[in-house]
């Protein structure tokens, strides 16, 4: 059974991020602060859930939640800071945007930087463990994931709208094939034998 809340803090966010092991596409997290009286036996971690699940949940969420945001950190942002940093700048890009502001913040993970002096915690496995870093998944997941699609549409031979950039063997054999677009994050390996990818 998932907690409501960590601190005791009324208005205590949770925040998490989707797409940290893509190939391409951004880095997406979101961040939610819930009433203090919500309740749903459905909501998890968003790994946990399928998507038919996911997307029956997201409207769930954006209607009950007292506030919630999300952020997309594209590419070029990501091959700049490093992925962990690109993480970390779109929580903390999604909270900024929260009103009213939390007075605490409840981290998905072990990593995470100090943001306006409001107090945080970070908490592996807390989209497992807390109700708003697992409404925060969703609602990073489910967004990714719309973008994605979207964006698969201009180069579908990648087949993003199934993978949503993920390493699948699909994904990588179709970059072996059709090299790499604007999309792809030319600081990751792209490809399993990989050296260096000629840009």
């Amino acid at each position: 059974m998932l907690k409501l809340n960590y601190s005791g803090f009324d208005l205590e966010c949770g925040t998490d991020e989707a797409g940290r092991g893509c190939l391409a596409g951004p880095v997406t997290a979101a961040a939610v602060i819930l009433p203090k009286d919500f309740n749903n036996s459905i909501l998890n971690d968003s790994k946990q859930l399928s998507e038919t699940k996911r997307e029956f949940l997201k409207p769930i969420i954006e209607a009950e939640a007292l506030s919630f945001a999300f952020t997309h950190v594209f590419e070029a942002e990501i091959d700049s800071v490093n992925i962990l940093n690109a993480s970390i700048i779109a929580m903390q890009r999604s909270i900024i945007k929260l009103t009213p502001a939390p007075e605490f913040i409840i981290v998905d993970g072990n990593r995470f930087k100090p943001l306006n002096a409001i107090t945080y915690k970070t908490i592996i496995k807390g989209d497992s463990k807390y109700l708003s870093i697992a409404a925060a998944s969703v609602l990073a997941k489910t967004y990714r994931d719309a973008y994605m699609t979207k964006i698969h549409e201009e180069f579908p031979m990648y087949n993003w709208k199934q993978n949503k950039g993920y390493p699948t063997k699909e994904h990588r054999e179709a970059i072996r094939k059709y090299g790499i677009t604007k999309y792809h994050r030319k600081t990751f390996r792209l490809l399993p034998e990989q050296l260096k990818l000629e840009l």
